[in-house]
């Protein structure tokens, strides 16, 4: 099925009244913007000295992708011809030309940040070498450990006509070494590619820490690896190449389809060469002739390479330089019922704010299921479940047990596309009908079905979730858990899985709307209420929380409301299109940030509905989706009403709330798209502090009742 005989095409939303740069924020400049805000908490002087090179290490990382996935779109559409104009009016060319000139600065922060981290990490006791002597016992441990363990797994290759040059696969990362023959004087070029198994840093044993790139300590010892040879000079170079993946419509076999794409993806255009600063430039000149750069982006660095990789360092046994532990609370609700998810659902709705209640409880549902004799059917979405995944551990014990037992399995996760592969092979040899969905759109919605014979009859249990079904980024991403019973939802989230396993389309759903058929059109028409709202003269307000807001249908549509006088509070954690602040267009609009020790990834959304905000008869709404064009248009996503009192408070009077009133986490949107940290204030209110030392409203249980949470009020600060 083809998502263009259902999803509402861009080229129909109503247009804005104006255009261009002076209406919209560029979307890879916005992203670019975010990730400075990733970097600056590298600076953060409230943040232990590990968790700063951890955040130094993500903004790394995330540069990596940004450049193989959104630059390499870009210039292949500029390869191609392609003007196709950026929302905020820009052709392929203009942007690329605008982003290198703030990757280049973003870089130079990087840097900036390493150097003085490195200094702080000394002083602490770890310690990283580089050409600087070090002691002998370093030394004599690092030479032993390098001819013993690295040299063995390193290939040398000569550069010259009888030996072609190697393939640099991917995130690669290369030597070339000028040497000259003793016996002759002739100069002759070597390359060493450094396997990918290899660590980044290798760590000197002892109390104190001292580690060494896997570049410089093949350096420091290359000597070893060509004896009749003086080494003239050397240097260090690293590759990114295209690494998105293109599927055609027409694909007859999915699954063998990925498989040869995942293989064509390790050999994508070059993007980008990253050089040490002072690369010798015939040696340079020979790496943009070989890897073909011409359109590529070249780096020179005078510091670390890979910034990513000093995610391994942050792994150094040193609690004292890290976040204080912090261990997620189990819902007490589930606990008050021995356990039993399904009696404490059955009583009630509830939801789940992790990482501040456990992602076990989640895990505990499927397993439960799994267990339980009276449990018939299960059925569940898998877009990203990781590569140790209890959940799909679950299924697969339900499906040896004879269950009934469906997973829908994104192939189009990037990036985890190989781990699905091998999950659904897995599931399919257990038993489980694996199910890939379609062609030309994603399945982003998280749901997980039960369907349980008891006493009264059928009966089915649905869980909803603003993320996705893994372990790992469960505990330091926040997001949203809704169990619930809700015969009007459970129904509704059948036909979802019908949608996605048979094509057919849910004509009429009770309570869900469902990207790409009417999702869209559900958020238009609430926020088109609270423009009638505004109109008649009642409250009208417009809160939600995204990671991204890029479509500019739904941006003209929030204009439109901040025209008319609705009053909108949105927390867009990374990219937002959106001008804020500027009169006559969006002077009702605030739009903030929050970048904390936690990755808010939760999407929520809140209308006023004719009163005051936050206030019981709110419209407040769960979901998979952001306000992007991809997944209002191309994806299969779910937005899910949260009605129950409790649930409806937590949400809205406690998630959303406390979201806006963040000041010490926060950062500003500016009319000219640059954003400002927020002043703390003299009380300081963090969110995520307050989440780790408050039980949730729905999920404390009776033992906690009296205890009480404190409220939450809309003035900055008040707690």
């Amino acid at each position: 099925m083809s998502s263009a005989a259902i999803a509402t095409q861009d080229d129909e939303l109503p247009a804005a009244a104006d255009g261009g740069s002076d209406t919209y924020v560029n979307r890879e400049l916005s992203w670019l913007a975010f990730n400075e805000r990733v970097l600056a908490e590298a600076c953060n002087p409230n943040y232990p000295l590990l968790e700063r090179l951890r955040f130094l290490s993500i903004s790394g990382s995330n540069l990596d992708e940004f450049m193989m996935i959104r630059v390499a779109g870009l210039v292949g559409q500029a390869q191609r011809g392609i003007e196709r104009l950026s929302i905020d009016g820009q052709t392929p060319s203009q942007q690329l030309s605008a982003i290198r000139e703030r990757v280049a600065r973003l870089g130079q922060v990087q840097q900036e940040s390493w150097r003085s981290l490195r200094a702080s990490l000394a002083d602490t006791g770890i310690h990283i070498a580089d050409e600087r002597r070090i002691d002998a016992h370093a030394y004599n441990w690092l030479k032993t450990h390098f001819l013993e363990e690295i040299a063995p797994v390193l290939t040398l290759q000569a550069l010259d006509p009888a030996h072609p040059f190697p393939f640099v696969a991917n995130q690669g990362m290369g030597l070339l070494f000028t040497l000259t023959r003793l016996r002759d004087g002739e100069q002759v070029v070597e390359m060493i590619l450094i396997p990918s198994g290899v660590p980044r840093f290798v760590r000197v044993p002892g109390d104190e820490a001292v580690y060494i790139s896997i570049e410089r300590l093949i350096c420091r010892f290359a000597d070893h690896l060509f004896p009749g040879f003086s080494i003239v000079g050397d240097g260090a170079f690293r590759v990114l190449r295209d690494s998105d993946i293109e599927i055609e419509e027409e694909a007859e076999d999915l699954v063998r389809t990925f498989r040869t794409a995942i293989q064509r993806r390790r050999r994508g255009q070059v993007i980008q060469l990253e050089i040490e600063s002072d690369f010798e430039p015939a040696a340079e000149q020979l790496l943009r002739d070989q890897l073909k750069v011409h359109d590529a982006s070249i780096v020179k660095t005078d510091g670390m390479m890979g910034i990513a990789g000093l995610a391994d360092i942050v792994d150094e046994d040193r609690p004292d330089l890290k976040f204080a532990h912090y261990s997620p609370r189990y819902p007490e609700r589930i606990l008050e019922h021995d356990g039993d998810c399904f009696a404490a659902i059955r009583e009630k709705d509830i939801i789940i704010h992790h990482p501040y209640e456990s992602f076990e409880v989640v895990v505990d549902f499927v397993r439960q299921a799994a267990a339980d004799p009276d449990v018939v059917a299960i059925k569940q979405t898998l877009y990203r479940a990781g590569n140790q995944s209890p959940v799909i551990a679950a299924l697969i014990a339900a499906a040896e047990v004879g269950k009934s037992v469906t997973a829908v399995v994104e192939l189009k996760a990037r990036f985890d596309e190989e781990q699905n592969l091998l999950w659904a092979s897995q599931l399919e040899r257990a038993g489980v009908q694996v199910i890939y969905g379609f062609v030309d759109w994603k399945t982003h919605a998280k749901v997980s079905l039960v369907v349980r014979r008891e006493d009264t009859g059928f009966r089915t249990y649905c869980h909803f979730g603003t993320g996705n079904y893994h372990p790992v980024t469960a505990k330091i991403y926040t997001d949203l858990s809704f169990f619930t019973a809700d015969p009007k939802l459970t129904r509704d989230a059948a036909k979802l899985f019908n949608f996605v396993t048979g094509y057919v389309e849910p004509h009429e759903t009770e309570a869900l709307a469902i990207s790409p058929i009417d999702l869209r059109e559900t958020l238009y028409a609430h926020i088109d209420q609270e423009i009638e709202n505004a109109e008649a003269g009642r409250p009208a307000a417009i809160w939600a929380k995204l990671n991204s807001l890029t479509d500019k249908g739904m941006i003209d549509r929030l204009y439109a409301a901040s025209r008319a006088g609705v009053e909108i509070q949105l927390i867009i954690r990374g990219i937002c299109c959106l001008r804020a602040g500027i009169v006559g267009l969006s002077e009702n609009i605030r739009v903030k940030s929050i970048i904390g020790r936690f990755l808010e990834h939760s999407r929520i959304w809140a209308f006023a509905n004719g009163y005051k905000m936050p206030g019981e008869r709110a419209k407040v709404f769960i979901s998979s989706a952001d306000a992007m064009s991809r997944n209002l248009n191309r994806r299969v996503e779910c937005l899910v009403p949260i009605r129950n009192r409790t649930v409806h408070d937590q949400v809205l009077q406690q998630v959303l709330l406390a979201n806006l009133l963040d000041t010490d986490q926060s950062w500003e949107l500016e009319p000219d798209g640059s954003y400002t940290r927020m002043e703390p204030g003299e009380k300081p209110f963090n969110c995520h502090r307050y989440f780790m030392t408050n039980p949730s409203l729905s999920g404390r249980g009776d033992a906690l009742e009296l205890d009480g949470v404190p409220t939450l009020a809309l003035r900055k600060g008040a707690v």
